[in-house]
């Protein structure tokens, strides 16, 4: 008997049929196997696989997501790709989604509000089937296009409101900042300064907890504040780190809202010879890798950037498999990290 030739469409892209020929299965099972590989046996799944990657077939996920009503897209948005804390929750939403069959749409909105809601405007022409967002500080756009869409969405970092419909996996900022201030409290500091960049709202709340320690402490001066909207940077916090210090002898602590900036503060404190913690005490925010191995090592707020991003994701997989979602608010709290520094 013949072999039947493959069908080829007529600008000669090899169509789904085509494979599923030369598998010697159905096309629907072609599709489950690309579209839903966890419910294909392992070796067919590979034989398909292994066909596609052949014979150049790519799959037609616009025309998929009409015919299933299913795109299996995420929109992922997050407000800087250079920043290790988001590339961290970005790698443990992936791992979800890569198991999961589903895909990531990923758009970086450079802490603009307004350039999320353009980017999730776009997104929507993907018709994804759900979006997981940073932060719970959106415009009435975003919170329009999540309703009238439908869009299942879990906001990332913070937590929203027990009492609202969302999903959301994070922490306290306000608390982190406060137990940061605490500590320096705890410590016997008393003229303690809060240095802040990018401004972001999860930065501005973090600050405000700290901030709120030191009113209790009835120690808060705000002279001793430093709030810019530049870029965080380890160069950033060494320039900010001399100018405190240059303006204010008797400073004795400061809590830096990030740790790339404390680095830089440490670092400068090395140069101009300035005792860390005995003349100065610092701490950082997030905990980064490299903050244990500076010199001295390198007090701070560690935060569970992965496990927010597993857990975002797989609440958002649980919603769109029918499951009941018992937590819908999830705070995974955060640790302080007691180091030389402090």
């Amino acid at each position: 008997m013949p072999t039947r030739k493959p069908r080829s469409t007529r600008d000669g892209r090899v169509t789904m049929q085509d494979v599923a020929l030369r598998a010697g299965v159905s096309a629907i099972t072609v599709s489950r196997a690309l579209r839903s590989p966890e419910k294909v046996a392992p070796a067919l799944r590979a034989r398909i696989e292994h066909l596609c990657s052949e014979m150049g077939y790519v799959m037609n996920h616009a025309a998929s997501a009409l015919a299933s009503a299913r795109s299996r897209t995420i929109v992922v948005l997050i407000p800087s790709l250079s920043n290790v804390v988001f590339v961290d929750i970005i790698t443990g939403i992936k791992e979800v989604l890569d198991a999961s069959g589903y895909h990531m749409l990923l758009g970086v909105t450079g802490y603009s509000q307004d350039a999320e809601e353009t980017l999730l405007r776009t997104y929507m022409q993907h018709a994804p089937d759900g979006a997981i967002l940073t932060g719970v500080d959106h415009t009435d756009g975003v919170w329009e296009l999540l309703r009238s869409r439908r869009l299942p969405a879990v906001h990332t970092i913070e937590t929203l409101p027990a009492e609202d419909a969302g999903m959301s996996v994070g922490f306290s900022q306000f608390d982190s900042g406060y137990v940061a201030g605490r500590h320096l409290l705890e410590r016997g500091h008393r003229r303690i300064g809060i240095v802040c960049a990018q401004l972001d709202p999860r930065s501005l709340r973090r600050s405000e907890g700290c901030r709120h320690a030191l009113r209790e402490a009835g120690v808060y001066d705000p002279a001793l504040e430093i709030m810019t909207p530049q870029k965080s940077s380890i160069a950033l916090g060494a320039e900010l780190l001399e100018s405190l210090v240059a303006a204010h002898a008797d400073c004795d602590a400061v809590f830096f809202c990030n740790d790339d900036l404390a680095h830089g503060a440490v670092f400068r404190c090395a140069q101009l010879g300035i005792a860390v913690p005995g003349r100065l005490a610092i701490i950082g925010f997030h905990d980064l890798s490299g903050s244990a191995w500076t010199t001295p090592p390198l007090t701070s707020i560690a935060t569970p950037r992965y496990r927010i991003g597993v857990a975002a994701a797989d609440m958002l997989m649980r919603h769109l498999a029918g499951e009941p979602v018992a937590q819908r608010h999830v705070d995974l709290g955060f640790e302080l990290v007691h180091r030389a520094t402090s």
